[in-house]
């Protein structure tokens, strides 16, 4: 796991090493840097080392010297490629390096080695004969990669924030990109809040030609629900098998490692699957699970992840986290970050990597099973959503939405009246956009009150409509997991994982998104996924009898901070830094916030994130 960053054009070493600067943290264990002065182009690449400690340098060059490759990623099937690739005549020089795969895959297959890898990776390779940069980022989005293209430069990076230690990019906020922000509680798609600055997507290909300086994108993959008609006919207890299997499959490609390497535990479902897995391959003694928990009640997981651990005997690691200690991180995350980010998740996230640092280098993950099998509370809110918009007249809905504002404001988590609201929030608005307005931080209706030139519904939204319309079952349900799986899965909590991670020199690998399952998960009717308002449906069957009943049964928490309760006890915040929002309003919601007259969470964290981090990370040079 790496932080990788380049660019053509002027700039030469010292402004490589300046962006490689700020993506220390994510490679502390080496660096490396390439120039060619000729044709201006300059690599670099930070280590975190955890294959193959003394042969895995980067950049990484092909044996004749033409392919070169910086890396930020794994390859879990890197060894039946290596085996591959050594039958057809190509020469290895590392003992089990992933990462020489790619250079002599490429010779290889060209582009074609991106659908062959099983993995996460963000990568540049460098095509010495035919002139061009060739950068991929894995199928579901795990690994992050940025990028500018302006006459005379093309740069990138793994975090946006490295961009701006480059004299030639300035960092000015995107008016339009702040909107979408706001509207979603992410940067949805390929943009960013920066002008200019554009997130390559997953699943997609970027190839610059150094000569003529123009750039392709094209795409080796797309997340698409296709049920499969021989899948449905089959048993659910053959179809809970091949899951099992899948699964344990997907867990031993990941305990590949020469580092320590642990888990996150937190008693639901998918980390206990996969302790479930773990133990199953491994010693269960032999195996570190991490959990952190909170002294509030509602936000509290401990009792369920110790159930786990002693059913397994696994070396279960806890550690109680205050209020008071995720408050006073927000301004390191911040920093690290370099750029808003509206889910107070990432604070509780980066509380776990950091524990789970002190001991292990690696840490398996539960992401991507609520986004490919309905984990998620909003799967069980289409039906009646579609009922009550059907019945209940616009007039009746409004006085709906009025009353639900007068009940108690509480702060537990996810309470009822939180849900409720949020609910009939979304119900304001067509389908094809209730579920991000379901998470925004601002709803459509009410970007007048903040912004000068607010973006039209249409087009704040335009990601997840089209996402929605793309869908080709037509089933309200396939394109929830659409939705969820193609945008808020890498925008919001693959990008959460990657920076919490990241950012103690922690490798999180996330099992549920194997290519294997996930290709088996799209290809399964939605009936196996959601059915009779049991949520994971197939994955609850597929684990029963391995993982203890109580964990199946539970309730699903969420993992989360008592944010709304922490807004109502800080000072009010102050402006540091001018941005398209009308501060003002802000500083009004909170203060309504604070006196419970309504739940303003949301918001204020996201504009508290925009603030924070604008003002934390230098624009440029250190200025």
């Amino acid at each position: 796991m790496c932080g990788i960053a380049g660019f053509v054009g002027p700039g030469g070493q010292s402004a490589l090493r300046r962006m490689m600067a700020r993506l220390a943290h994510r490679g502390p264990d080496g660096e490396g840097v390439y120039e060619e002065a000729e044709r201006e182009v300059l690599l670099g690449h930070t280590r975190l080392a955890v294959i193959d400690l003394d042969h895995g340098a980067q950049p990484m060059w092909d044996d004749v010297g033409e392919t070169g490759v910086i890396f930020n990623g794994e390859i879990y099937n890197h060894i039946p490629l290596r085996q591959k690739l050594e039958a057809k005549g190509y020469r290895f020089v590392t003992h089990h390096s992933d990462t020489e795969v790619l250079v002599h895959g490429y010779r290889e297959w060209g582009a074609g080695l991106f659908e062959r890898l099983n993995g996460m990776f963000a990568l540049c390779l460098f095509d010495r004969p035919a002139g061009r940069l060739v950068l991929a980022r894995d199928r579901m989005g795990e690994k992050p990669l940025y990028f500018v293209e302006r006459s005379g430069l093309f740069a990138f990076a793994s975090e946006a924030h490295a961009l701006f230690a480059h004299p030639k990019i300035s960092r000015r906020l995107d008016a339009k990109g702040v909107q979408k922000f706001f509207a979603h509680g992410y940067s949805p798609g390929a943009t960013s809040v920066f002008e200019g600055v554009h997130k390559l997507q997953p699943g997609e290909i970027f190839t610059f030609d150094l000569a003529s300086a123009r750039s392709r994108i094209e795409r080796f993959f797309t997340f698409r629900i296709e049920p499969d008609d021989a899948l449905a006919q089959r048993s659910e207890n053959e179809l809970a098998e091949e899951l099992r299997s899948l699964l344990d499959q997907a867990v031993l490609l990941r305990l590949q490692a020469d580092v320590p390497l642990g888990l996150f535990l937190s008693g639901g479902i998918d980390s206990s699957g996969i302790l479930d897995s773990a133990c199953s391959q491994r010693q269960p003694g032999s195996i570190d699970a991490f959990t952190i928990g909170f002294q509030e009640e509602s936000f509290d997981e401990r009792a369920y992840a110790k159930l786990a651990a002693e059913h397994y005997g696994c070396r279960h690691h806890v550690r109680e986290t205050t209020i008071d200690s995720a408050k006073s991180l927000m301004g390191r995350v911040y920093a690290l970050l370099g750029e808003p980010f509206g889910d107070p998740s990432i604070l509780p996230t980066s509380i776990l990597c950091a524990f789970a640092r002190e001991k292990v280098t690696v840490a398996l993950s539960g992401d991507g099973g609520d986004e490919l099998f309905a984990g998620y509370d909003p799967f069980l809110a289409l039906r009646p959503a579609r009922i009550y918009q059907a019945c209940v007249p616009n007039a009746l809905h409004r006085m709906a939405r009025g009353l639900a504002g007068m009940l108690p404001v509480s702060n537990r988590n996810m309470s009822l009246e939180f849900k409720l609201r949020r609910t009939l929030m979304g119900l304001s608005y067509d389908e094809a956009i209730r579920l991000p307005v379901w998470m925004s931080a601002i709803e459509p209706d009410e970007m007048a009150s903040f912004f000068q030139n607010p973006l039209p519904a249409e087009e704040l939204y335009s990601e997840a409509i089209e996402i929605w319309n793309d869908n080709i079952t037509g089933n309200d349900i396939d394109r929830a997991l659409e939705f969820f799986t193609r945008l808020y899965l890498p925008d919001d909590i693959l990008f959460k994982s990657d920076r919490a991670s990241m950012m103690h020199s922690l490798e999180a690998r996330a099992v549920f998104l194997d290519n294997g399952i996930v290709d088996f998960a799209r290809r399964l009717p939605h009936r196996f996924k959601l059915r009779r308002g049991k949520r994971k449906w197939l994955l609850t069957k597929a684990l029963a009898g391995r993982v203890p009943r109580e964990l199946i049964d539970r309730r699903k928490k969420g993992f989360g901070i008592p944010l709304a309760a922490w807004l109502r006890d800080m000072p009010a915040p102050t402006v540091t830094i001018n941005t398209p929002l009308n501060d003002d309003e802000v500083l009004a919601r909170f203060e309504r916030h604070q006196s419970r007259k309504s739940d303003e969470r949301y918001l204020v964290w996201a504009w508290l994130g925009l603030q924070e981090a604008m003002a934390s990370v230098p624009a440029q040079n250190g200025q």
